[in-house]
C-alpha cells in the first residue's frame, strides 16, 4: 500500500507569539497577566518576525554599520531647536513653540472630536511656505477635500496620498520631500514584510519604527494620528508612546463646543500644558481667554460652588467645582467628575475628622465645570469648602476663590507656583482668596491691589475663617 507523504512545500508554518499591548513584551503562549508588566488582558496574537540567518550569532558585531564617533558631554554645543509655527496659537503652546525638524507628534482622542479637522488647519497654513503631505488611510482624497471646503480652506495646497501600505508612504516621502507629513491614522497602516492584519500590535509597531527612523534621517516632521481605547487610552503597544517625541490628547465632550489637547509627553517643551478650541463652522478656533469657560455663570452666588486656581502647564486656569450634597440611602454615593473619585473619599474623611463636618449619611457629587480634568492636589482646598457650602445651604461670595492641598493630618500645603495663580486671579476681578500660609504673597506686596489674600495653615483654620467672615 502506497504512502501519501503530505507537506506544505517546503515553507515552514508561521510561529506565532503573543504581544503586550502595554509595554510590547512577548510570550511564547496566551496568558492572562503579562510576565512583563502585569498587565491582565493585554497579550495578543502576533506572527513572529524571521530568525536571523545561520551563522549571524558567531559573531554579534559582524555586519553592524559603523560605529559614530563618542564624544563628552561637556563639548557637545547645545542650541535651541528651530520651530515651525502651525499658525494656530494654542496648538503651538501645547507644543512648546511650533513643529520641531525631524520630530515625530503622536495625537490621540475619541473618533469625532476634532483630529483630523485641527490637524488639516494646521497643514492649510503650514503649507503657505512649505509642502506638506496628508495621508489619509480612513478617507477618500474626495473626502478630505470636502472637508477642506467646508472649513473655508479655498485653494489649500496641501497635498494629499489616500494610502496604507508603509513602503508606498516612505517612497512619496522620498518624491515629495514634505517638511511636514500627517498619517492618519497609524491603525490603518500596514507593511508587507508583516503577515498580520493592520491595527495588530505588530503592524503598529513596526509602521511607526519605520516612519521615526525617516523622520530623524531626512529631518521631516511626522505627526501620527492614533485610535483610543474605550478607557480613553491610546491604542496599540505601549512601546508606541516612548518611539516618539511628543504625545498629544484631544479631551472634551463631543456634545461640547470646547476641546482640550494636553501634552503628556514633550522632548522639546513643558508636558501637561493645554490649549483650548472651540468648535465653530469653520473649525477649530483658539480661546484666547480659557478661565471664562470653567467660570460660574450664575447671575447671584449658590451654595455648593467655589472657584479654583489651578495650573496647567504653565497656564494658570480659573476653575469653577460644583459640589451637591445630598440625604443618601443605606450606601450613600461618591462620585467626581474631572476628578480623582479616591481623593475625594480621602478629602470627606479628613472634613469628618479635623473639622467635625460629617456626610457619611449623605450622597456627595463633584464636578469641575467645563470638563476640565484637574490632577493636581492644589483642589483639595477648593473642593472641601464646595462640599461644606453644599452641606449647609450656604453660597460662597461672589469673587471668592481657594487653593492648596490638604493632608491627612488636617494641614494645608502649599501649591506650585502660588504667586502666578494669585496674579491671575487678581487680573480677573477676584476679591477675597484662602491660600496656604506658604504662599502668601510678602507684606507690602502691590501685585495683588483688590485680592485680600488670608493665609491658612490647617482645614478647621480655613472653615473658621469662612464663618468669621460669614460666607458659612
Amino acid at each position: 500500500m502506497a504512502v501519501v507523504c503530505l507537506h506544505n512545500g517546503g515553507m515552514a508554518k508561521p510561529k506565532t507569539v503573543y504581544v503586550c499591548n502595554e509595554c510590547g513584551g512577548s510570550s511564547p503562549k496566551w496568558l492572562g497577566k503579562c510576565p512583563h508588566c502585569g498587565a491582565w488582558n493585554t497579550l495578543v496574537e502576533a506572527v513572529e518576525s524571521a530568525a536571523p540567518a545561520a551563522g549571524a550569532g558567531k559573531n554579534r558585531f559582524a555586519g553592524l554599520a559603523a560605529a559614530q564617533p563618542v564624544a563628552t558631554l561637556a563639548d557637545i554645543e547645545a542650541a535651541d531647536v528651530a520651530r515651525s509655527p502651525t499658525g494656530l496659537d494654542e496648538l503651538d503652546r501645547v507644543l512648546g513653540g511650533g513643529l520641531v525638524e525631524g520630530g515625530v507628534v503622536l495625537i490621540g482622542g475619541d473618533p469625532g472630536i476634532g483630529k483630523s479637522t485641527l490637524l488639516l488647519q494646521a497643514l492649510h497654513h503650514l503649507s503657505l511656505h512649505a509642502p506638506v503631505l496628508y495621508v489619509t488611510g480612513e478617507e477618500s482624497g474626495a473626502q478630505v477635500a470636502l472637508r477642506s471646503r467646508r472649513l473655508g480652506l479655498e485653494g489649500s495646497c496641501v497635498r494629499v496620498l489616500a494610502e496604507t501600505s508603509v513602503e508606498a508612504i516612505l517612497t512619496t516621502l522620498s518624491v515629495e520631500q514634505p517638511q511636514v507629513c500627517v498619517i492618519d491614522s497609524i491603525q490603518t497602516v500596514y507593511s508587507e514584510q508583516l503577515t498580520s492584519a493592520p491595527g495588530s500590535v505588530a503592524q503598529v509597531r513596526e509602521c511607526a519604527a519605520h516612519l521615526t527612523r525617516t523622520a530623524k534621517a531626512t529631518g521631516v516632521t511626522v505627526i501620527l494620528v492614533g485610535h483610543v481605547t474605550k478607557e480613553g487610552a491610546l491604542a496599540g503597544p505601549r512601546v508606541l508612546e516612548h518611539m516618539v517625541d511628543t504625545v498629544l490628547y484631544f479631551e472634551g465632550d463631543t456634545h461640547s463646543n470646547y476641546r482640550l489637547i494636553r501634552a503628556i509627553k514633550n522632548r522639546f517643551g513643558a508636558v501637561n500644558e493645554i490649549g483650548v478650541f472651540g468648535m465653530t463652522e469653520r473649525g477649530l478656533k483658539g480661546v484666547s481667554n480659557p478661565s471664562a469657560i470653567f467660570l460660574s455663570q450664575h447671575s447671584e452666588p449658590v451654595p455648593g460652588s467655589c472657584v479654583l486656581v489651578t495650573l496647567e502647564g504653565t497656564r494658570p486656569l480659573l476653575v469653577e467645582i460644583q459640589a451637591l450634597v445630598d440625604a443618601g440611602g443605606p450606601s450613600p454615593r461618591r462620585l467626581s467628575v474631572g476628578l480623582d473619585r479616591d481623593r475625594l473619599a480621602m478629602m470627606l474623611a479628613v472634613l469628618h475628622r479635623h473639622a467635625g463636618v460629617a456626610s457619611g449619611d449623605q450622597d456627595v457629587f463633584v464636578n469641575a465645570v467645563g470638563g476640565v480634568r484637574i490632577a493636581e492636589p492644589a483642589a483639595d482646598l477648593a473642593v472641601m469648602l464646595a462640599i461644606t457650602s453644599s452641606l449647609r445651604g450656604r453660597a460662597l461670595p461672589k469673587g471668592f476663590l481657594a487653593f492648596g492641598e490638604v493632608g491627612l493630618a488636617g494641614e494645608v500645603r502649599p501649591a506650585p507656583r502660588g504667586q502666578e495663580r494669585l496674579k491671575e486671579a487678581a487680573k480677573l476681578g477676584f476679591s477675597v482668596a484662602i491660600v496656604p500660609k506658604a504662599n502668601a504673597p510678602k507684606k507690602g506686596s502691590r501685585e495683588f491691589e483688590g485680592l485680600t489674600i488670608h493665609p491658612v495653615e490647617r482645614i478647621e483654620e480655613a472653615l473658621s475663617l469662612v464663618r468669621e467672615l460669614q460666607f458659612l
